[in-house]
């Protein structure tokens, strides 16, 4: 498999701003994808499309009142 050194970026830890183990291409698109960082050990949600990233905030789990 032939891999161009021009042909994408690393995606970075939206946390600690640090390469993960995923390499993006500019017509790479992801959607709700669980990105683990193995330097802070966080797992995130994310959205990407055209190179760029967008974290999924969503909310906390509230607990149930009686």
């Amino acid at each position: 498999m032939n891999c161009n050194k021009d042909n994408g970026q690393w995606l970075l830890c939206p946390v600690c701003k640090n390469k993960t183990r995923i390499r993006l291409r500019e017509d790479t698109e992801l959607q709700n994808f669980p990105l683990f960082c193995p330097k802070c050990k966080q797992e995130t949600l994310i959205n990407v499309k055209q190179l760029n990233t967008t974290v999924i905030k969503e909310p906390d789990a509230q607990t149930q009142s009686r």
